[in-house]
């Protein structure tokens, strides 16, 4: 199966939405050379006018539409280049008979297409190029993205705006920060604060230099002395002996007063000077150290209360971020217990003077309580710092955290930056490349038009249009120079006067000639240079016979323009010089000029193809004409919708799969076009294409017994011919079990041994 070739225009879309009102979601694909075929009022000319709607068109892929003219002939071109009393807007041709000029012009264009197809290489070459930066890009924020996920979490809010991977990878390649490898803590600290909604200050904590009263604890030393009475009287000696003087001087504190003058143990009355003798028993030193170890106790009582309360204060609305409160608060317990035991020290001393105590060092305690509230301070004033300046401080944050993350990164952002310019230079020189040659283009583009507007002349266009009129059978009338109007004629009859009635058929004429020379040359200011796309819609409506011949061979002259670019092999000679032409269609009702232009077309399937045009039910559709790949042929082929009865019996002899239908197809092609058409006799016919079948079995069977079914088959299909009865009983050798393919064969067979194969393969491209 061949595959049919696309050219510039590759699918025209026709839908009741645009002006194609009777079509519905309708597509066709295109070739080179198209032609439709259809009644009036099927939808011709929505297809022609479709061509004005760009939305109506899809282009091959990497072309350009303002790069070429799409030429219309339709009712639309008539009335725009006929003014009234029939005169045209203007003629300009490409017509001057100057070789020079047109080879030069030939080889700029050669060369201009040359460059277009570099040009649109390189430009393929260099987009193809730029496409690697996207999924460059793509990979190269996706790393970004997870490597630095841990720092997007944590630091949320530095993230605002920037939480897409677009916007983060923006930013990164912003060059906003530099790479900083800033200490973690020093970041979280400083974002906790900054971004938190309820931060506020916190008062420092106090340490213990800040007690200002000042307490007399002179009697510490006496903790580590034994304290004893040296009265000299006859009681102080006998508690001496007895070493009892602390136990009496318990005993007197906590039980004389209340024993009513009698002794506490012995229930005897006391002698009236025993408080007189009890002091003369304890001498005033004794006293006196007794005195200062009470007042010892009481001041380092409240002293110590004093700094356990300055210290317990510092935790009242302390501030919770504090890493040290923890350790603060276990260490203050830790010196109120200290505290307990030394009161409790203090306490025994003072029941019992002569024993040696020594207090728990609570000293140690309290320096690593006020190291501890150096510490807290420090944070403390760094948080109440940051409230301060809280807007300062959460872009100082801000900063930090991304001049991390670009430490994070600068390997990955190093390899992206150098990728990418390495792509990028490889596409300016690629970009460079390509408006070197549009340049080049429009250099070229612009010495055609100077060689064709050296080469334009209005009287050579005159000449020739008043040619086709003269050949056409149009006698009386020829084309003028409206004076007054710069390039502008009329149509003047020979006795001087406008011809102000022409027929419709005239008038088309004369607009198709028009046309015509557009079509080969004609150079405005928006279509200077361009290769043409010719649409030609019914062109020979109202025509006669003579006109309607002209008009097939200008339209057969512009097909062949076109076959010369859809292949140059082929028309390696061709008959019509030029290749302006890219594309090509047809639209018409008339079989006849439809027969006229595609004759000789039907049989180059790949770049040209046919449609009927049908109308059901005013919905109109679009058919292609191709028989598919089967019995008859290996590939697909076109097929001509307008057939006469001989053209429509080929068709029907390659559809048909039974003997007795096809052996009667077959016989009247055989009858047609040996006996009526070339005037064979039929017995004569049918002596020589059996002698020959025969002589050719014969000398294929080498010596072995010959099989001649396939002269029996001959026999058959020629005695058809010799009966003119329109009734055929079908005796003369038709048998049902033999492959049709045999009797197309031996059809085959007679068409050769008659020296008329040449007819059989063009019917058979014909129909096909």
């Amino acid at each position: 199966m061949q595959d049919k070739m696309t050219s510039l225009i590759t699918k025209i879309k026709l839908d009741a939405s645009t002006e194609a009102y009777t079509f519905h979601d309708e597509e066709v694909c295109p070739t080179y050379i198209n032609f439709f075929f259809g009644k009036n009022g099927a939808g011709k000319s929505s297809i022609a006018d479709a061509f004005r709607h760009p939305e109506c068109l899809e282009w091959k892929t990497g072309i350009s539409p303002a790069n070429y003219s799409v030429l219309i002939y339709d009712k639309t071109f008539v009335s725009q280049n006929f003014a009234d009393y029939g005169n045209l807007k203007g003629v300009f041709t490409l017509s001057q008979e100057n070789v020079e000029a047109r080879q030069k012009a030939e080889a700029a264009a050669q060369e201009r297409t040359q460059v277009a197809q570099d040009g649109k290489k390189a430009a393929e070459a260099r987009d193809k190029k730029h496409g690697e930066l996207a999924p460059l890009l793509e990979n190269f924020r996706n790393v970004c993205w997870e490597g630095a996920r841990e720092y997007r979490k944590d630091y949320d809010q530095t993230q605002d705006k920037k939480k897409s991977r677009e916007r983060f990878t923006d930013e990164v390649l912003s060059g906003d920060y530099s790479p900083v490898d800033h200490n973690d803590t020093a970041i979280k600290e400083l974002y906790d604060v900054a971004f938190d909604p309820d931060a506020r200050r916190y008062d420092l904590f106090k340490s213990s230099s800040e007690i200002s009263s000042s307490y007399d604890l002179s009697g510490l030393s006496l903790l580590a002395e034994a304290i004893t009475s040296s009265g000299g009287t006859e009681f102080a000696r006998f508690m001496k002996v007895l070493n009892a003087s602390e136990w009496v001087r318990r005993g007197h504190d906590a039980y004389v007063h209340k024993a009513d003058g009698k002794c506490p143990f012995c229930q005897q009355k006391l002698p009236d000077d025993f408080e007189t003798s009890m002091a003369s028993a304890f001498d005033e030193s004794y006293q006196e150290s007794l005195n200062a170890l009470r007042t010892l106790q009481s001041n380092y009582d409240t002293k110590m209360k004093a700094l356990v309360a300055l210290y317990q204060g510092n935790l009242d609305d302390a501030y919770p971020k504090a890493e040290e409160l923890a350790v603060y608060g276990t260490k203050l317990a830790e010196l109120q217990s200290r505290i307990l035991e030394n009161n409790q020290l203090i306490a025994d001393k003072i029941s019992s003077p002569v024993k040696v105590i020594e207090l728990k060092d609570a000293d140690a305690i309290i320096s690593e309580l006020d190291a501890l509230v150096l510490q807290i301070n420090r944070q403390i004033q760094n948080n109440n710092d940051i409230v301060a300046a809280k807007s300062s401080k959460q872009s100082e944050c801000n900063r930090m955290v991304w001049e991390k993350i670009a430490f994070i990164l600068k390997d990955y952002v190093a390899d992206y930056i150098a990728s990418k310019k390495k792509i990028e230079d490889e596409e300016a020189v690629l970009q460079e490349k390509v408006k070197d040659l549009q340049t080049q283009y429009r250099s070229l583009t612009q010495e055609i038009n100077d060689l064709n507007a050296g080469i334009i002349n209005t009287a050579d266009t005159v000449r020739s249009m008043n040619g086709y009129l003269k050949d056409s059978g149009f006698e009386g009338f020829s084309l003028h120079e409206k004076e007054g109007v710069k390039g502008g004629y009329e149509v003047i009859h020979d006795d001087g006067k406008v011809a102000v009635n022409l027929s419709e058929g005239e008038r088309n004429f004369i607009a198709f000639l028009y046309f015509y020379h557009v079509v080969r040359g004609m150079r405005s200011e928006t279509d200077s240079g361009k290769n043409k796309i010719v649409v030609i819609d019914d062109p020979v409506s109202s025509m006669d016979s003579s006109a309607l011949f002209i008009v097939g061979s200008l339209v057969r002259e512009m097909i062949g323009i076109c076959a010369n670019v859809a292949d140059p092999v082929e028309n390696e000679n061709p008959i019509f010089a030029g290749r302006y032409i890219e594309q090509i269609f047809i639209l018409t009702h008339n079989a006849y000029f439809h027969q006229q232009v595609v004759y000789d077309q039907v049989g180059r399937y790949r770049y040209v193809s046919l449609y009927k045009i049908n109308k059901k039910n005013n919905v109109s559709s679009v058919e292609l004409c191709v028989t598919p790949a089967g019995r008859i042929s290996e590939r697909d082929r076109n097929y001509d919708p307008v057939q006469g009865s001989y053209h429509a019996l080929w068709r029907e002899y390659e559809l048909l799969d039974s003997p007795i239908p096809l052996m009667n197809v077959m016989r009247r092609i055989l009858e047609h076009y040996f006996i009526q058409l070339c005037g064979y006799d039929s017995a004569a016919m049918s002596t020589k294409v059996l002698e020959a079948v025969k002589k050719k079995i014969d000398e294929e069977s080498s010596g072995m017994v010959p099989d001649y079914t396939k002269y029996h088959l001959a026999g058959a299909m020629l005695s058809y011919i010799r009966h003119t009865d329109s009734f055929n009983e079908g005796l003369y050798f038709v048998d049902e079990s033999i492959d049709c393919d045999q009797y197309r064969d031996v059809f085959h067979t007679i068409f050769m041994v008659m020296d008329q194969e040449q007819h059989y393969k063009r019917m058979m491209e014909e129909v096909g």
